[in-house]
């Protein structure tokens, strides 16, 4: 009778992966679990850096101004959410927030509720002139701590990076053709 000793990787065939091939797969799973955990580390950083940055911004152009109340400014400032539904689509936030925030800032002159020339029944939110000049100072503080920074990177390194944000955030899947950038 044969012996039962021998290893099993002997009757596996020459194809079976052994066990140091599964060894490295381990290795390169934990390899892909650090790096991530590594990345979402560094996501923290950087999110509670621009949470300051938000507060130290929000700071300029008001003190008593809140981080989400210079968000709804600047949403409204840029032209780029001029109605409560949209400063709420922007922000991903609850309307009651909007709400106060837009009623602090109308309150502290920052923000005027005027009717929408293309539609006379509706209103939109523009920024006062006291609050384009804040907001331009706010923002010319951050973007040139942000220029020292990425400064030094170069256009091609800059470009890649804005790609893999646009990426870690959605960006790609919500292309119009559906096609991801290595598609």
């Amino acid at each position: 009778m044969a012996s039962m000793s021998a290893s099993s990787d002997e009757h596996a065939g020459p194809d079976a992966p052994d066990a140091s091939d599964q060894n490295a797969a381990s290795d390169g799973d934990l390899d892909i679990d650090e790096a991530v955990s590594r990345v979402e580390h560094e996501l923290g950083r950087l999110f509670a850096r621009i949470r300051v940055s938000w507060r130290e911004a929000a700071q300029t152009v008001h003190p008593d101004l809140q981080p989400l109340g210079y968000q709804v400014l600047t949403s409204i400032a840029t032209g780029k959410a001029t109605s409560a539904g949209a400063i709420i689509e922007r922000l991903q936030t609850d309307k009651t927030a909007v709400s106060r925030q837009v009623r602090q800032l109308e309150q502290l002159g920052l923000v005027e509720s005027v009717r929408d020339p293309d539609d006379r029944r509706a209103r939109v939110l523009v920024a006062t002139e006291l609050a384009q000049e804040r907001v331009t100072a706010a923002r010319s503080r951050y973007e040139a701590r942000l220029a020292e920074r990425l400064g030094r990177w170069s256009q091609a390194d800059l470009d890649r990076f804005a790609e893999m944000l646009s990426e870690l955030g959605g960006g790609a899947s919500d292309r119009a053709d559906g096609k991801t950038p290595a598609s």
